[in-house]
C-alpha cells in the first residue's frame, strides 16, 4: 500500500477554517447581482492600499495583466529595454515582450535567488526605461540598492510581488517602493483567490488613472475609448472572497515562517543540502532548497515515489527558453543557470503540521544519504 501523499501545497485547512465566512461572501455577491467593478472590488482596493501603505490599488484579472498594464502606463514600448531576472515565471519577461520592449536579463544573487543590483548596473544603457525586480519565493529584493540606481540613472522600478504579498524589508511592505507594485492572487499565492486575479498598486495619481483606463478597454468613460486597452477587471466574487482572507494574511505568513524554521531544525545538519536563509520579512511562498552535484532530479523522483510532492521553480532560465534562445544567444547568467539545475521546493503552507515536516525532512535526508 502506498503511503499517504503529502502535496507541495494544501489549501484545504484554510478553506475549511473559513468556510462559513467564504460562503457568506459568495452568497452576498450572488444576491447582489453585481459582478464586475462593484462595491466589493472597491472595498478590496481600499483595504489593500491601506495594508500596503500606498495611495492607489487597481484590481485586475491577473498578475500577468498587472505587469503588462504597469509597463504600458509608464509608456514603455518598442525601442526600450527593461532589465529583469532570468529566474522567474515567464510572465515577468512576457510582459516586456508584449509591450514591444526588449527584455534584458541580469543574473541573480546566489544566496537569495533575487536579481543582483550589481549585475543590473553593468547592463544599464540609455535605452533602459525600467527594471523589474522579482521578490522571489517571498524574499524581498534589495530595494534600497535598486532605488539608488534608479535615482542615478533615471529608470522606473516595477516590483513583481506575485509571490511576496505581505513581505517586509526595512519596515516597508514590498510593492510600495516602485512606480508600480504588481500583485497576483492566483490560487497558489500566499493571498489567493479562487481563480485568476491580480492588482496594481502605486503612489502616483496620474499612473493610477492611466492604469484604470487601460484595464477598461482604454476608456475613462464607457464608450469613450482613448487607446487600445485591456479587458482586465477583478470580479466581485474574487474581491469578496479575498476580503475574507486579507485580515489573516499576516498570521498565515507567520505560519509559513514557523514552518521554515522547523525545516531548518530538521535539515540544518544534512550534508549535500543548502537551505534558504530565514531573514527579516521573508514570507516563504516557497521553501526552496538547493541540491548540488547533479542529484536534484533523482532526489525529486525518490521523494515522489515516497508520496511526497515537490516542485522545481524554475527548470529553465528565461533566457534559455525557446522564445528567447536566438535573441539572447550571447546572454550568460551562470548563477541562474546553476540554480535551475539544483533547486527543489518542499511542501509548505501556513497550517502544515510538525509531523508532516518531520516526515518530509526525514525522507529527504534518507534519500540524500542513499545517493552517491
Amino acid at each position: 500500500m502506498n503511503p499517504p501523499r503529502i502535496p507541495v501545497l494544501d489549501l484545504g485547512p484554510q478553506i475549511e477554517r473559513h468556510w462559513e465566512a467564504l460562503n457568506e461572501a459568495f452568497q452576498r455577491v450572488l444576491r447582489s447581482a453585481q459582478f464586475i467593478l462593484g462595491p466589493e472590488e472597491r472595498a478590496l482596493e481600499a483595504e489593500i492600499a491601506g495594508y500596503l501603505g500606498v495611495r492607489h490599488a487597481i484590481g485586475l484579472n491577473s498578475g500577468t495583466d498587472a505587469l503588462n498594464i504597469a509597463l504600458r502606463a509608464l509608456g514603455i514600448g518598442p525601442g526600450d529595454e527593461v532589465i529583469t531576472t532570468p529566474f522567474s515565471f515567464f510572465a515577468t519577461a512576457e510582459a516586456i515582450s508584449h509591450v514591444g520592449a526588449t527584455p534584458v536579463f541580469a543574473d541573480i544573487e546566489p544566496g537569495t535567488f533575487n536579481l543582483d543590483p550589481r549585475q543590473v548596473e553593468a547592463l544599464l544603457t540609455p535605452r533602459t526605461r525600467a527594471v523589474i525586480p522579482v521578490h522571489l519565493f517571498g524574499r524581498p529584493c534589495a530595494m534600497d540598492a535598486f532605488q539608488e540606481l534608479a535615482d542615478r540613472h533615471g529608470f522606473k522600478i516595477v516590483e513583481d510581488c506575485a509571490q511576496s504579498f505581505g513581505a517586509v524589508r526595512g519596515g516597508a511592505r514590498v510593492g510600495a517602493g516602485g512606480a508600480f507594485g504588481c500583485l497576483s492572487f492566483f490560487p497558489t499565492k500566499n493571498l489567493n483567490a479562487f481563480g485568476d486575479a491580480g492588482m496594481l498598486v502605486t503612489g502616483d495619481d496620474a499612473l493610477a488613472e492611466t492604469a484604470r483606463m487601460l484595464r477598461a478597454h482604454g476608456s475613462r468613460r464607457k464608450y469613450h475609448n482613448e487607446c487600445v486597452g485591456y479587458n482586465s477587471r477583478l470580479d466581485e466574487l474574487h474581491a469578496a472572497l479575498l476580503r475574507v482572507k486579507l485580515p489573516w494574511i499576516d498570521a498565515w505568513n507567520e505560519g509559513r515562517r514557523r514552518a521554515a524554521a522547523r525545516y531548518h531544525r530538521h535539515l540544518g545538519q544534512v550534508p549535500g543540502l543548502v537551505l534558504p536563509e530565514i531573514v527579516e520579512g521573508h514570507i516563504f511562498h516557497q521553501f526552496t532548497v538547493r541540491i548540488p552535484g547533479g542529484r536534484r532530479d533523482r532526489v525529486q523522483a525518490r521523494l515522489e515515489a515516497s508520496g511526497i510532492g515537490t516542485m522545481v521553480y524554475y527548470p529553465v532560465p528565461l533566457h534559455r527558453l525557446r522564445i528567447y534562445q536566438e535573441s539572447h544567444r550571447a546572454t550568460s547568467c551562470p548563477v541562474a543557470e546553476a540554480a535551475a539545475q539544483e533547486v527543489l521546493s518542499l511542501p509548505i503552507w501556513p497550517e502544515i503540521e510538525e509531523e508532516t515536516i518531520g516526515t518530509v525532512a526525514g525522507t529527504l535526508a534518507g534519500v540524500l544519504a542513499g545517493l552517491p
